[in-house]
């Protein structure tokens, strides 16, 4: 094993995260706001509890998503710099525009001021009307002078504006520059926090490849036993499929529509739950009101072990010790499974859709319960070795697992 393996996602991160120079300086502002919160959230809930037991594998993990989420971060930081670059730039060239346009009306008005001096006796502008020719060039004369007296006012008044304007740019071009600073600040922060988190990950490396042969045996019994509770949960799940089937014959005196093996039969009620099941993908709340997902749904490479690959059923959210999970909609309580290290897990139908709340300590419901959205239905597990509170959520269309990413909020 070899750190040059390591740093191929993160490498591969940096050229995907080239697609926000698209965005917005609002979204990038967004978007870094949030990768500050999720920095927090990181340092809060993986590396503030002092663990019990040094577990090289599980510290590489959590620093792997430290160091992820802080290049995003930086990208993302670099990105809103260089739109605020280019704003700058047509800001000052918009001022100078502005600044030569105060200046050609300035210079405009004073010759006019100038001109009207020599001229702005009452006895001159009398004997104006006077050696009129006729009445009506002498109306035509009045008005001229009320139009040029108007005209002088305008230009006045258009010069007060474009001072106005000229302040304000100013003002707007010296806000830039200060967030620009401060971007600037922060982003060299990063980088050099990244670098701190990236020599504890060499050493972290170090350690791994001394006992490679230790902590590659006991991931690959890890991964088999979550195999082996993965099957008993699908087994449970067909199991209470077929029963649930077979009560809605019964109460329909056997006048169902056939049906695929290990798929629900629908009630109205149920059809329309599903439905709008269905109409809340990419809606539905988070099953904790705080957390951060440290592993994700499907086949994924071991950022340790080439060749080793691990299988996200769902997704592994961390959260703070004693928090709870809750309902991502209305439904019944299909049953609460015990695995035999005496964690619980809640299955709450949905329709056809089965949401499933993993590695809870205690449990609020049980089976048959109606269930509404946000409720409470038990406490999660915190680990005592690792002091880390983790709840596996997992969703399923009948027996098919889906990844809960696309159905919950994006945050």
């Amino acid at each position: 094993m070899k750190s040059k393996k390591i740093y191929i996602p993160i490498l591969i991160f940096f050229l995907s995260v080239f697609s926000v120079f698209g965005q917005t300086r609002k979204q990038l502002e967004a978007q870094r706001k949030k990768l500050n919160k999720e920095i927090k959230q990181v340092n809060t809930l993986l590396f503030n509890e002092k663990k019990k037991e040094k577990n090289a594998l599980e510290d590489l993990k959590d620093i792997n998503k430290k160091i992820e989420v802080r290049a995003k971060l930086i990208s993302t930081i670099n990105s809103e710099a260089k739109i605020l670059s280019k704003e700058i730039g047509v800001n000052e060239a918009e001022l100078k525009k502005l600044n030569k346009k105060l200046v050609d009306l300035k210079k405009d008005y004073a010759d006019m001021i100038f001109k009207s001096y020599k001229s702005k006796s009452q006895q001159s502008r009398t004997m104006f009307l006077l050696s009129s020719q006729n009445f009506y060039q002498a109306y035509k004369r009045l008005e001229y002078m009320k139009q040029y007296t108007s005209f002088r006012k305008n230009q006045g008044e258009e010069i007060v504006v474009k001072t106005n304007e000229v302040q304000q740019m100013n003002d707007s071009l010296l806000f830039q520059k200060r967030v620009k600073d401060t971007l600037i600040l922060s982003e060299k922060q990063q980088k050099k926090e990244i670098e701190s988190d990236k020599k504890n990950q060499e050493k972290l490396i170090t350690t791994i490849k001394k006992k490679e042969n230790k902590y590659k045996k006991e991931l690959q019994n890890k991964i088999k036993e979550e195999k082996r509770v993965v099957a008993k949960i699908d087994k449970k799940i067909r199991e209470e499929i077929a029963r649930a089937n077979r009560i809605a014959r019964e109460k329909l005196k056997n006048k169902t529509k056939s049906v695929k093996k290990n798929e629900f039969i629908l009630s109205p009620e149920a059809k329309a739950l599903a439905t709008k099941f269905e109409l809340n993908k990419g809606k539905l709340p988070w099953p904790v009101n705080e957390g951060i997902i440290v592993r994700r749904f499907g086949k994924q490479p071991h950022p340790s072990f080439p060749g080793i690959t691990v299988n996200g059923t769902g997704l592994h959210i961390v959260t703070k010790h004693g928090k709870e999970a809750k309902a991502i909609f209305n439904g019944n309580v299909l049953n609460v499974l015990l695995s035999s290290e005496g964690r619980k897990n809640v299955l709450i139908q949905h329709g056809n859709y089965i949401s499933s709340y993993n590695n809870l300590e205690k449990t609020y419901v049980k089976k048959g319960d109606k269930i509404t959205t946000g409720q409470k239905i038990g406490q999660i597990f915190t680990d005592k070795v690792s002091k880390k509170t983790k709840l596996i959520f997992v969703l399923f269309k009948n027996t098919t697992r889906l990844n809960p990413s696309s159905w919950i909020l994006k945050r």
